[in-house]
Order: structure tokens, then C-alpha cells, then sequence
């Protein structure tokens, strides 16, 4: 793999700052908490970092209301503290990916504080969507339209002199206009300054929903809370004039070598491959899969709806299985395919999880998709088979989705919980008193009882990562193989397979020389919910 296109076969682990590694004791994490937790990650097989926003920010949505984009929020470090990690990291081999939040920044940035100040029709205010509200039959006056935000509630606010701004967030997230040339000079220049700085590349949050319809026309249908709508013509989602705008910051990182995008675009099948055109994103992630039933019909459709476009386009497909705002998989994977895994934490039953199912299918999960083509995204926490925190309580909940659900959905907390390093000590290693409250049950999971501990999901990932390396990084080749019912099984090039039994009953191991088995200690059968490698005898 060339230093040029590493992001092709790469393995990217996603790093919630605030919840990684706390490097000062206060209870949150922080950049040199990174740094310190850097060789765990080199030693793990990493290939580059995706950091969540590390920005100035009142983190009234974890950090995605951006209050400045060229430096560090005061709780996480400093602009030489982030200096010195991606240094750091460089020397290790290990990219980093800074995140980009361009459809919105956050009601303490200075562009939105002025637009406050400013009367209507205003320069300061035409950097964002302010305007009038509609009139009913009876006089009263409310918002433009009836778009609704993806946390839930009107996707509008007044100000006091009475007009409305969108947010298609939360309130303190006002939508930037990108039809104004400012916005588009000012994130052309932000992409600079993090070049500049030695950033490897930039995940682009919600790339599916710069563009709106400025007529802003009410919508015939809406979509769930923490959901993108996916059809054509969409009035604020995935629509045909934002690709100018990433044709311009495509030209901006061809500047540098060796630099790309990934977009987080929930856009349908049918339109992905317009983010992945030659002069467009390097990459985007497919969350089909992550969102597929439990079966091997659907798996392979899945994979081959992705894989062979991305293919035809020349691009490279990007699996994952959880990030920053789903439920973690372990979990997602223990409960029956009937329940909303968005709703279950709120309406249960309890009972309804299997934890021991849920962890026994995540393995297999991973070694499908560690041994796919293209780039595998980990979350953090992920190689420690950590579970969601479900159970939080109502009073500690921080994401904006528990506020403006109605009491529907707890949100996205459960899976940002500080992960834990040491089954002992303040915050299971953590740091100080973690800013999110651990369940013990976490001591099970921390690092110090999964390293070098066979059949821990440590040591599971620290090998896929090494036998992805020898065997898988230097083909783009991916050849279904016809295992019987239930059965989800492909080769590489190279000859190694992925077996994955997804039925009910077990099936014969296929021959060849085992390398890798989602569960130790497998023969002759492979069982139900159990994956295997196999190399050629």
C-alpha cells in the first residue's frame, strides 16, 4: 500500500475525545490522554485516528456545535497539545482524521452572534437561513414551514425581532447558508488550516445535508428522530447542488499529498456513488449494513450493493459496524429483530437482551467486515466487545435527543460513556471521576483483563488486524462462495475465505488451514453464529 492511497485498505479507529482517555484527572477526556493511550493503538494494528470534534464548543450536542474551527476547546488541550499528538501519531505510522462539521455551527460563533445583533435582511444574517414566518388564516404567525429537526421538534426558531432561523439540529446549531460565498471561503480556508497543521484528512458530518430547496417548501412526509430521509429531491437532504461544493474541497486536499474525505452521507443506495466520484469524497460510509438484518441474505446483498460500485467508480468501500451516535453493536445484535434498538432502552423489555448472543454475533460481524474490501472503521471501545449503557439514568442524560424526544429516546449517551482501561481504580483507569457515569459491569471489559488474554475480544481484533494486513490489504477482489443456507461465506484473492454461519444450525467446517475463528477452540463444525478464515491447504 502506498503512502498515497492508505486509506484505501485502512483501518480507522474512531475516537470519542471526551471519552477516551482523560490525561489531567477532571473527569473528561482529553487530547494528551490520546497521546499517552497512542502505542495501546499502534500495538492494536491501526492504520489512522478519527477524532469527534475537539473544537470550542458549549457542548450542547458533544461538540458538534462549533463555536471555532481553528482551535482546541480549553477541556480537551491546546492547539500545540493536538500539534504534538499528530506528531506523535506520525512517528507511530498512525493518520489522523480531524472532524468536520460543516452543515451547522454553534450558537456562540461569532458569524451567528452577529447575525443576532443585525436586523433582517443584513449581511451578518445572510450566512445563515433567516426568515420570515408563515401567516395562518386566523392571523397567528408560525415557523416558515413544517420541517421538522432530526432531534426532534421544529427544525425553526424565532429570535426576538421575529424572524426564524433553521436548524436542522438543535436550536444552538444554526444551518450555515452554502449558497453564500463567506461559507464556502471560510470552510475552504478551515480545511487549510488543518492540512497545514499535519492533519491526514477530515470526516465531513451530515455531507448529506449542506443544500437546501431556498424556496422552502413544506414536506409531505417525515422521517424518525436521529433519521435522513431517503428519496429523491429531497427538500434539505441529499440534494444535487451540494456535490459543487465538495468538487471544491476535493481540489482544496489534491493540494497535498496523500490526503482525503470521508463522508457520513445516510443517503440511499441509488445515490452514493455520486459522493464517491473521482473529483468528489475519497470515501463514504456505508451504514447499510450496520442497519441489515441478521442473515446472510441480506449481508451479501448488502456488502454487494456497496462493494460494486464503489468498485465501478474505482473508489473504496468503507465499512462500520458502530460510532458515536448508534447503539453499540454488542448490544443492537442481543436484541430480538422485532425491537427498535433506538426505542428499546426507554420501552424494554429488559429482558429482551441476550448479551451472550449479542457478543457471540459481534464477532462474527467483525470478521466479515475486517475481511472486506476497502476500509474498516472502529469505534472505540469496539476491539473490547463493550456494550451500551441502556440503563442511564434520565438526570444524567447530555445528548439533545433525550430533551427533545418527548421522553421517546434516551438518545446517544449510552454508547459514549467513558470506556474503561483498568478493572480497578477511580473510573476504571479512565482518569478522573468520568464526566458519564460506568457501570461496574465494565470492569469485565477493560483492557487490562482482554490483552493478551486468548479468546478476548482484544486479542480477536489484534489478529484480524494482523492477518487483514498479511493476506488482504493488496487485493480490491471479493468473489461470493455459494455455503448452503444460512451461511455467509466470500474469498479474497489471495485464497483466504470468510465463513460466517448466520443460521440456526451448525454446518461442516470447510476445509483448508483455519487462521482465524470468531470463537476459540472450533473443529469440526462451525456453530450457529460463529465466523472462521480459512487459507488454502
Amino acid at each position: 500500500m502506498s503512502t498515497l492511497d492508505w486509506w484505501r485498505t485502512g483501518t480507522i479507529y474512531q475516537v470519542y475525545i471526551r471519552s477516551f482517555a482523560d490525561g489531567n484527572g477532571d473527569g473528561t477526556g482529553d487530547i494528551n490522554g490520546l497521546r499517552s493511550k497512542l502505542p495501546y493503538l499502534a500495538d492494536l494494528g491501526i492504520d489512522g485516528i478519527w477524532i469527534n470534534p475537539w473544537y470550542p464548543s458549549p457542548l450542547l450536542d458533544g461538540g458538534y456545535d462549533v463555536a471555532d474551527y481553528r482551535d482546541i476547546h480549553p477541556s480537551f488541550g491546546t492547539l500545540e497539545d493536538a500539534d504534538a499528538m499528530i506528531e506523535e501519531a506520525h512517528e507511530l505510522g498512525i493518520r489522523i482524521l480531524v472532524d468536520l462539521v460543516p452543515n451547522h455551527c454553534s450558537w456562540d460563533h461569532v458569524w451567528f452572534k452577529a447575525a443576532l445583533q443585525a436586523a433582517p435582511g443584513s449581511p451578518e444574517r445572510a450566512r445563515f437561513h433567516f426568515t420570515e414566518g408563515s401567516v395562518a388564516d386566523d392571523g397567528t404567525v408560525g415557523p416558515p414551514n413544517n420541517w421538522k429537526s432530526v432531534f426532534g421538534g421544529p427544525a425553526w426558531t424565532q429570535v426576538d425581532d421575529g424572524q426564524w432561523y433553521l436548524h436542522l439540529f438543535d436550536p444552538s446549531q444554526p444551518d450555515l447558508d452554502w449558497t453564500h460565498p463567506e461559507v464556502r471561503e471560510e470552510f475552504r480556508s478551515i480545511l487549510r488550516f488543518w492540512l497545514d497543521r499535519g492533519a491526514d484528512g477530515f470526516r465531513v458530518d451530515v455531507a448529506h445535508g449542506l443544500a437546501k430547496d431556498m424556496d422552502f417548501p413544506d414536506l409531505s412526509d417525515h422521517v424518525q428522530i436521529l433519521s435522513s430521509a431517503k428519496q429523491p429531491n429531497h427538500a434539505h437532504w441529499d440534494r444535487d447542488e451540494l456535490h459543487e461544493i465538495v468538487r471544491e474541497w476535493r481540489a482544496v486536499l489534491d493540494e497535498y499529498d496523500g490526503r482525503m474525505m470521508v463522508a457520513e452521507a445516510w443517503v440511499s443506495e441509488e445515490s452514493l456513488p455520486k459522493y464517491l466520484r473521482p473529483d468528489e469524497y475519497h470515501q463514504s460510509f456505508s451504514f447499510d449494513l450496520l442497519m441489515a438484518a441478521w442473515n446472510a441474505d441480506a449481508y451479501r446483498s448488502t456488502i454487494t450493493s456497496v462493494y460494486e460500485p464503489a468498485k465501478a467508480l474505482g473508489a473504496a468501500s468503507t465499512w462500520v459496524l458502530s460510532n458515536h451516535d448508534v447503539m453499540r453493536h454488542t448490544t443492537r445484535f442481543g436484541l430480538p429483530a422485532d425491537e427498535s434498538w433506538r426505542t428499546w432502552p426507554v420501552t424494554g423489555p429488559a429482558d429482551a437482551l441476550d448479551t451472550e448472543l449479542g457478543e457471540r454475533r459481534a464477532r462474527v460481524a467483525a470478521l466479515i467486515t475486517l475481511g472486506l474490501p476497502g476500509a474498516s472503521y472502529l469505534y472505540q471501545g469496539e476491539e473490547l466487545g463493550l456494550p451500551e449503557v441502556w440503563e442511564l439514568p434520565w438526570d444524567v442524560l447530555d445528548d439533545p435527543v433525550a430533551r427533545r424526544s418527548e421522553g421517546t429516546q434516551k438518545g446517544r449517551d449510552g454508547c459514549r460513556v467513558p470506556i474503561p482501561w483498568t478493572a480497578a481504580g477511580e473510573s476504571f483507569g479512565f482518569g478522573g471521576p468520568a464526566w458519564m457515569p460506568q457501570p461496574e459491569r465494565f470492569a469485565a471489559y477493560a483492557t487490562d483483563q482482554q490483552i493478551g488474554v486468548d479468546g478476548s475480544f482484544h486479542s480477536l481484533y489484534k489478529d484480524a488486524l494482523r492477518i487483514r494486513r498479511e493476506h488482504f490489504v493488496d487485493d480490491a477482489e471479493l468473489t461470493w462462495i455459494d455455503a448452503g443456507d444460512g451461511v455467509l461465506a466470500y474469498s479474497r484473492a489471495s485464497g483466504v475465505r470468510c465463513v460466517a454461519n448466520m443460521g440456526a444450525e451448525p454446518v461442516p467446517m470447510p476445509a483448508g488451514e483455519i487462521l482465524l475463528t470468531s470463537m476459540p477452540g472450533l473443529t469440526d463444525e462451525l456453530p450457529s453464529d460463529t465466523a472462521v478464515w480459512l487459507r488454502p491447504t
